[in-house]
């Protein structure tokens, strides 16, 4: 057994330290990001945020109306052939998908008849709960001989180690984070995890180091949050909570006490084992938890606010583009972000 007795920081843990600025306004600020891929060698132009692979998040509606903002979306793993045929427009929008898939054997079928129909989709997430098992690693490996033109995303992990392994492993970009997310119980059901500002920070060095990329998965509570994990040097940045419960996401509406709410889980929760897999297995516990939150809309006001809360970021530091912004950031400790004396924001 040992300790490592290093501080390691949350998003709640930091706020920018304001900088001088030569910028007149929000709207001078770039958001866009130009990158080109490690092992695909595919150059992507776009805003690198991501909605998550989750139910109601990852969904091709969602899809739809995140590309309009130059947005990704990861796919739920459940997704077939035949839901991707169904949609007449989506070759107008592929470029703004990741076709996801686990380490199954069923799953990574379902990924290859869609791609075998539709090889014009360029990124495939391979996601799972614990990116530490050397099956993952050869997996990883598997998937990009089959498909060395494609961009791979591949986690979770959240040590530089990892990053290493699953880069050399054939991942373009690394997922980091595990326990952050808003419905996921991996830290109070395992004990395990990292704090998810400096699981980026350490990441980002090791996958940089090797002309990489990583993408942080979970823990943004906030336009704030996603500001800070590009701060700590992320290339993107996956959001589930902050975009569920909208109308694109198909969900139900639940009506309580003349309010519409719609509800959330995790994806190793109770609700998606059940929906998915017929339940959970016997050899397993949930690591993810069910929620109601407050019906929003459609994602347009959100996707505003989100990117607003960013372009505003890059102002008090004085990045007048998204790339700069890690440039020039400096983090300071805190004890308490808020004034709360009318409610948590």
């Amino acid at each position: 057994m040992r300790i490592e007795e290093e501080i390691k920081l949350d998003y709640s843990d930091v706020l920018f330290r304001p900088k001088r600025s030569t910028l007149k306004s929000r709207k001078e600020v770039d958001l866009i990001r130009k990158y080109q891929f490690r092992h695909s060698k595919l150059i992507w132009q776009g805003i690198p945020i991501i909605a998550s692979n989750m139910d109601g998040v990852g969904e091709i509606k969602v899809a739809k109306k995140l590309a309009s903002y130059k947005l990704l979306t990861a796919l739920t793993k459940q997704h077939e052939l035949k839901d991707i045929k169904n949609i007449t427009s989506i070759k107008k929008f592929h470029n703004s998908i990741a076709l996801s898939c686990g380490t199954g054997r069923a799953s990574y079928e379902r990924l290859n008849k869609i791609i075998a129909k539709y090889p014009h989709f360029q990124f495939i997430c391979i996601d799972v709960a614990n990116g530490y098992s050397e099956n993952f690693s050869h997996f990883v490996s598997e998937v990009r001989k089959k498909y060395p033109k494609k961009t791979i995303i591949a986690g979770n992990v959240v040590t530089a180690d990892m990053t290493q392994e699953l880069v050399l492993s054939g991942a373009d970009i690394v997922k980091v984070g595990i326990g952050p997310g808003s419905v996921c119980t991996t830290r109070t059901q395992t004990g395990v995890g990292y704090p998810q500002l400096s699981a980026v920070i350490e990441c980002a060095d090791a996958a940089h180091g090797l002309g990489a990329h990583i993408v942080a998965d979970g823990g943004c509570t906030c336009p704030g949050d996603v500001a800070k994990a590009f701060g700590g040097g992320s290339d993107f940045v996956m959001l589930g909570g902050l975009f569920a419960g909208h109308k694109e996401g198909g969900g139900k509406i639940i009506n309580e006490n003349g309010k519409n709410f719609v509800e959330f889980y995790g994806s190793s929760s109770e609700e998606a084992n059940a929906k998915h897999y017929g339940g959970l297995a016997n050899y397993r516990s949930s690591e993810g938890k069910k929620v109601k939150i407050q019906f929003r809309g459609y994602l347009d006001d959100t996707v505003k606010d989100i990117l607003g809360g960013l372009r505003s970021s890059c102002t008090y530091v004085g990045a007048s583009t998204l790339k700069q912004l890690s440039k020039c950031t400096t983090f300071v400790r805190v004890n308490n972000q808020f004034n709360d004396t009318f409610g948590k924001i």
